[in-house]
């Protein structure tokens, strides 16, 4: 089938690439040149595990192509995806803006029948926009009615973990479809469906609905995931209070199949591209409909306030006072496997170690370059904080001469480090751990003075008077 893209982005990418590799004809356009010269000479814009070599075999196989030709790219496809960004606005809702220029340009040079396919995460009534900017353009090309151009709207809201992304589209749990019931909405759920059919051969995993149940589908799921999280923040500040141990209570319910284990874990706080925006705008449209999602907003409240638990933690022990100290820190990216610095926890408690006077050496396997050019526009207005601000390039680096260690971003090679290297390449053997990634009662016996969230505080070992 001919699909194209419009949008590079995580969504649109992975989305190409796959369709491509299954055997479809995709075209990807993109406004932004940069993004289309880097594809068109084998790189890739973004760090997507998987992404690269599938780019690589579709590219080689002919299936794929890159370009900033709007034009072309109406006329390649018979299936329309809009994945383009809707960033948060001012007052915390989408802003639609991308989406609507992508329906225009596709009224502005439709040259058929075209199913056009929300796949960017919108809010409740996305599509009935999307409807009316296409219908102007056919109406000034005086296209408005004609059963040549006629189209259908379609919303198939992405289900895609960063860091995942490619397995998460290759072997999806859900594919969910909004579509009308008329006849332009029967001729796109057949189109739809012979599109999507590779996925369901194993068993049916197609859920149809109504357009805006579908809208609705792609908030209310990660709404709920940042309610999870969240909800585990709380208690983790609660149980360092009253001395329980938060992996212990994460086991404890997460072994109750009504509630399992998945997004359980407390930590430092969520963020990437989803979760913060989309709940936002969750939050703004019930607003906008006089609805007040009380638990919601008690979720956002909590994740801010999350962010900084670990900064107090560092505090508490170390002083407000932090002129003199300097910090290693581990992981820069949102979470593992990505170099997406949207929203990072990171930002948050490298800027507050930075304003109370402390040297950072900051270290991603991946997200190095983009932490950079990030922190090079926080702290802008702030070049004294930068300058104390230094990016490595290994793990140990990132130690040599720090007076503690603080883990942000719960990286595979973070798991299991050499703690004795560890323990004698820090001036004072402290960890500040904002993912629990390892045993206070080990850390202790090591002779580490080890800071987690939500789990006692052990005693050290004395007996080890090396440091």
């Amino acid at each position: 089938m001919k699909v194209t893209i419009v949008g590079t982005g995580y969504v649109g990418l992975v989305t190409g690439a796959c369709l491509a590799e299954i055997g479809n004809d995709v075209f990807c356009v993109d406004v932004d040149p940069r993004k289309i010269d880097i594809l068109n000479n084998g790189g890739v814009p973004i760090h997507e595990p998987g992404l690269q070599e599938m780019l690589r075999r579709t590219r080689a196989a002919g299936r794929i192509q890159f370009s900033t030709d709007v034009k072309a790219s109406v006329e390649h496809g018979d299936i329309q995806f809009i994945a383009v960004g809707t960033p948060p606005d001012e007052d915390g809702s989408a802003d639609l803006q991308y989406v609507l220029a992508a329906a225009r340009n596709i009224g502005k040079y439709s040259n058929g029948f075209k199913v056009i396919v929300d796949k960017s995460t919108v809010p409740v009534g996305t599509a009935l926009q999307v409807k009316k900017a296409v219908d102007e353009e056919l109406k000034t090309r005086g296209l408005e009615g004609s059963d040549k151009h006629r189209f259908s709207v379609v919303s198939n809201p992405e289900f895609l973990k960063e860091g995942a992304a490619v397995d998460d589209f290759m072997r999806p749990d859900r594919i969910v479809i909004g579509i009308d019931d008329d006849h332009a909405g029967n001729l796109a759920r057949e189109k739809m469906k012979r599109l999507y059919a590779p996925f369901n051969r194993n068993h049916e995993r197609t859920l149809y609905m109504d357009v805006r149940s579908a809208e609705f589908t792609k908030y209310a799921a990660n709404a709920m995931l940042a309610t999870r999280i969240s909800f585990m923040n709380d208690l983790s500040n609660l149980a360092d209070t009253v001395g329980a141990d938060i992996e212990s209570v994460r086991r404890g319910i997460g072994s109750d199949p009504r509630i399992g284990y998945h997004f359980l874990y407390a930590g430092c706080g969520y963020g990437g591209s989803c979760f913060p925006k989309d709940v936002q705008a969750l939050v703004q449209t019930a607003r906008e409909n006089g609805h007040t999602l009380r638990i919601l907003e008690a979720v956002e409240a909590v994740n801010d306030d999350q962010k900084e638990v670990l900064v107090n933690k560092i505090v508490k022990r170390m002083g407000e006072d932090l002129r003199g100290r300097t910090f290693a820190v581990w992981g820069l990216a949102f979470k593992p496997n990505t170099d997406d610095m949207r929203e990072a926890s990171s930002r948050r408690i490298i800027e507050a170690l930075l304003q109370r006077g402390a040297t950072v050496h900051g270290y991603d396997p991946v997200a190095r370059e983009e932490a950079a050019r990030v922190f090079a526009l926080d702290l802008a207005d702030r070049p004294e904080d930068l300058k104390r601000l230094h990016f490595v390039t290994t793990q140990q680096d990132a130690l040599m001469g720090a007076d503690a260690l603080v883990i942000v971003t719960e990286w595979k090679e973070f798991k299991s480090p050499d703690f004795w290297h560890l323990k004698s390449a820090l001036k004072t053997p402290v960890i500040f751990d904002g993912r629990n990634l390892y045993e206070p009662e080990a850390m202790a016996e090591m002779g580490i003075d080890y800071f987690a969230i939500g789990r006692p505080h052990a005693e050290l070992d004395r007996s080890d008077s090396s440091n």
